[in-house]
This record gives structure tokens, C-alpha cells and sequence, in this order.
């Protein structure tokens, strides 16, 4: 799975100029599901993001995970990140997961941020044409990839 996993002081999702879904402070989340990802990269990656500590402490040091500040996620499907663009300038997506394991792989992922002690957390509409907007805070985005834990799982 990968994530860009941004820092918002706010993010909305519309979907034929109807809102889905809100947040304020908190995680607006893209996330790709590639076809060899399991429920094992869901949980680690749901893991990793409810206890990542890029939110200012009193001492303005990045030392507070999202619980912390009683933030909220706003998690969106988004297959493009599986891109693989290593031949030619037409990306080819031949490694995103099949779209129902995908979106069984999402969902999966959003109930283990919850289980992770997320108070909230928003979704996107699965294979939709959404209009994504965000006010990015710092702007901090982290980049994450559950190959990199794989072995570990």
C-alpha cells in the first residue's frame, strides 16, 4: 500500500458537487492499493499513521500524533499512486490491485485507523470522480510504502 499522508488544517471531498465528507485538523490520506497487498499492509500502515507524531508539542517540536491533538483522518481511494511510469510517458497501473480487492483493502484500512484510536474518519466514494480540497498545514506530507515493512509483518 502506499500513502501520502498530508497534514490539513482542513479537507473536503465532493462527488458531482455533492460534499461526502469533511475534517478539520488532522490527515487528509491518499491511499494506492497494489495487487499484492494483504490485510497485514493495512493494519501496519493503519498502525504507523495513528501513532506518526508530526503535530508541534508546546515546544513547537513535531512530537504529537493525531490522538494527541483530537485530529481527524479524511482517507481517499486513489489508484494512480500504483503507477508504475518506468517505460515510456503513459503510466501503466498493471500492479494496482483488482478494484474490489482494492476496495476491500481500503475499507479494511479505514476500520483499523479507527481501531488504532482515531476518533473520526472520513472516506472518499470508491471509484468516483471526487473533487479533493485541503488546506495543507506546514505543509507536512510523509510518503509511505508497506513494502518497507513487509519483512517485519
Amino acid at each position: 500500500m502506499k500513502a501520502v499522508i498530508q497534514r490539513v488544517s482542513r479537507a473536503s471531498v465532493t462527488v458531482d458537487g455533492e460534499l461526502i465528507s469533511k475534517i478539520d485538523k488532522g490527515y487528509l490520506i491518499l491511499l494506492g492499493v497494489m495487487d499484492d497487498d494483504t490485510e497485514a499492509d493495512a493494519e501496519v500502515l493503519a498502525r504507523k499513521t495513528a501513532t506518526l507524531r508530526v503535530f508541534e508539542d508546546e515546544e513547537g517540536k513535531m512530537n504529537l500524533d493525531i490522538q494527541n491533538v483530537d485530529g481527524e483522518i479524511l482517507a481517499v481511494s486513489q489508484f494512480t499512486l500504483c503507477a508504475d511510469v518506468k517505460k515510456g510517458n503513459r503510466p501503466s497501473f498493471c500492479h494496482s490491485a483488482h478494484p474490489d480487492r482494492a476496495n476491500e483493502l481500503y475499507e479494511y484500512f479505514c476500520s483499523q485507523l479507527i481501531a488504532n484510536g482515531v476518533k473520526n474518519v472520513g472516506k472518499g466514494v470508491f471509484g468516483a470522480d471526487m473533487k479533493v480540497e485541503l488546506l495543507n498545514d506546514g505543509p507536512v506530507t510523509i510518503l509511505y510504502d508497506s513494502e518497507i515493512w513487509r519483512k517485519k509483518i
